[in-house]
């Protein structure tokens, strides 16, 4: 990996990492909608209404 900062902020350690939480959040949304039936606008509408 460059240890050397970019111009721009981004690093090499920090987009692995980001690229690796959004790949287990996608996972665990399909997981859950294929255990309650709703998709994620469904949950967060159910979980706001008493």
């Amino acid at each position: 990996m460059n240890s050397q900062p970019s111009f721009t902020g981004f690093s090499a350690f920090s987009e692995i990492w980001n690229g690796r939480l959004a790949m287990l959040g996608f996972t665990l949304a399909v997981i859950t909608e294929a255990l309650t039936g709703k998709g994620i606008i469904g949950q967060i509408v159910t979980w706001f209404t008493f």
